[in-house]
């Protein structure tokens, strides 16, 4: 700014305002865009688990690069504006970070940020490291302010890898607080030496196990269950600080997993006496890479059970069966006849499911619940095996199974006026994939699938959903898929296996995709599919 002095004279009022008035105007207005900017990146981060390399693949894999140039165009647009410096082209970097906070509008989630307290330590961090830079600019001499300028505007150009300098900044506290909570979870468990401790895993199905198993062991003991997805280390910390009680005799622990040794990090937690392993597939290739890795991971629970325990195991999944383990196995399922807990005699209505059962003895039960599709039948199986196991009669598991409510978004039957939804939104996989959709061919209705596919597969990602494809083109009488580069290979599927193009509807957006239900021309009544719902991070 050394031309200022010679036009101070001619000028003083219009300098004046450009020096105070108009860097006040555009700060004011990019504090107002780089906080829903800000909030963005948090959310995406919180999405990934916080983990950095989920999050760089988030980036990487789903071309969400480009999404977030598109967030910070204009400011990287204002940044030769500043550098000029003169009164228009300050007005206009003005107008530069208006349009940034209008492109950063906050949309509506499906599962919006929440400010746990890791989320208030890294903004706060954030908002520390802004602080610095200003700071720092602004002692720069005569070009301070457009230094403090430029600087804030290359940090929210930079802030999707910000974030992952603040989260190592923030590691040491992380850890340090993490371990606290950890080892007062674990003299939680050590003050309750006859709890008896059930861990529950798999790469689909284990959600709605837990819940079955919960309600069936409820029968007859006091039971505590980790909440919704508190399957993670922190998770099952968090629910046994704050809901574990003298009176539990049985702790139904969901175990979730991403990466190699989470299973085994939450076992040497809470050490299991008994382990269920639901199922094993491609289930989050994108961070696990190889099947092997999968079933590995899952096999972590079975090798944390004691001699003395059992290890439930679903025989109807391939991995499972061929994966021989040195422990006392107990098996079920649907196929095959050397299992020890076995379904079968399945039948499927509008009002439910009804099954027989053959225990170990070989005696044979009915049962009925509310819950449709073979798949659900399976994990009552399992959860039936457990709890038989663990010394509850047939007979008295007759009526729980039968009182069995849906866990919501895992095929769960909703009637909703004229037509019935399967609602399998939560998230999927191809065999869960595969399940819901035989279930769906067991309706005599009109049978109509809506999906967006099939997500973090890494390499399979096209293979599996075309796969699918292929599966559902005789499963159903419609095809709504929503988006339409998302679902390009369950479309080259239903082509190949010569479902009709007048029947495959590819729509945008979940609005669109009801939309087009209720269009359709058919007097019968509809059964709806909806076969998963991407997460925000993939929206």
């Amino acid at each position: 700014m050394s031309w200022l002095p010679g036009r101070l004279c001619r000028n003083e009022t219009g300098i004046i305002l450009m020096l105070y008035a108009l860097p006040i105007i555009w700060f004011l207005i990019y504090v107002m865009g780089t906080v829903r900017y800000e909030q963005y990146i948090m959310h995406m981060f919180q999405q990934n688990s916080y983990k950095p390399r989920e999050y760089m693949e988030w980036m990487q894999v789903h071309s969400n690069v480009g999404r977030l140039l598109g967030k910070c165009l204009y400011a990287v647009i204002a940044i030769p504006l500043v550098l000029i410096g003169t009164r228009g082209c300050m007005i206009a970097a003005c107008v530069m970070n208006i349009m940034t906070t209008l492109v950063n509008k906050a949309q509506p989630a499906k599962k919006p940020l929440v400010y746990t307290n890791r989320v208030k330590r890294m903004l706060f961090t954030t908002i520390l490291i802004y602080a610095a830079a200003v700071l720092l600019s602004l002692l720069t001499g005569e070009y301070g302010i457009q230094v403090c300028e430029i600087a804030l505007l290359v940090l929210f150009i930079l802030q999707p890898f910000l974030i992952l300098l603040v989260n190592l900044i923030n590691r040491p506290v992380e850890k340090g607080i993490d371990q606290h909570y950890i080892n007062d979870a674990a003299r939680i468990l050590r003050e309750m030496p006859n709890l008896t401790i059930v861990g529950v895993t798999g790469s689909y199905g284990k959600t709605s196990v837990k819940y079955f198993l919960s309600t069936l062991l409820s029968a007859q003991y006091n039971v505590l269950h980790t909440p919704g997805n508190y399957n993670t280390t922190l998770g099952v910390v968090r629910t046994i600080r704050e809901q574990m009680k003298p009176f539990h005799e049985i702790f139904v622990c969901e175990m979730g997993a991403r990466e190699v040794g989470d299973i085994k990090e939450i076992c040497d937690l809470v050490h299991p006496d008994y382990g269920i392993i639901t199922s094993i597939g491609p289930q989050h290739l994108q961070s696990f890479h190889t099947i092997e890795n999968i079933i590995g991971t899952k096999f972590e629970l079975a090798d944390a059970v004691p001699a003395d325990g059992k290890v439930f195991l679903n025989y109807d999944n391939e991995y499972i069966r061929t994966h021989r383990i040195d422990k006392n196995v107990v098996s079920y399922g649907t196929m095959g006849d050397d299992v020890a807990y076995k379904a079968y005699d399945i039948a499927v209505s509008p009002r439910g499911s009804s099954f027989k059962m053959r225990d170990r003895e070989g005696d044979e039960y009915e049962f009925h619940t509310r819950l449709v599709g073979n798949h659900n039948v399976q994990n009552i199986a399992g959860a039936i095996a457990v709890a038989h196991t663990l010394g509850i009669p047939m007979e008295k598991l007759r009526y729980p199974v039968k009182q069995l409510e849906s866990v919501p978004h895992r095929l769960q039957l909703v009637k909703q006026g004229s037509r019935i939804l399967l609602d399998d939104s939560y998230n999927s996989n191809k065999n869960g994939f595969k399940a819901a959709l035989d279930t769906l061919a067991m309706f005599k209705e009109l049978r109509i699938l809506m999906t967006p596919g099939m997500v973090e597969l890494g390499e399979k990602q096209y293979d599996e959903n075309k796969e699918v494809g292929v599966y559902a083109a005789d499963k159903c009488d419609y095809a709504v898929l929503v988006g339409k580069e998302q679902t390009r290979p369950i479309q080259d599927g239903l082509k190949e296996a010569g479902f009709a193009g007048s029947r495959m509807i590819v729509v945008d957006t979940l609005q669109e995709a009801f939309q087009m239900v209720n269009a359709i021309p058919d007097e019968r009544q509809k059964v709806v599919l909806i076969e998963n719902d991407l997460p925000d991070n993939y929206a």
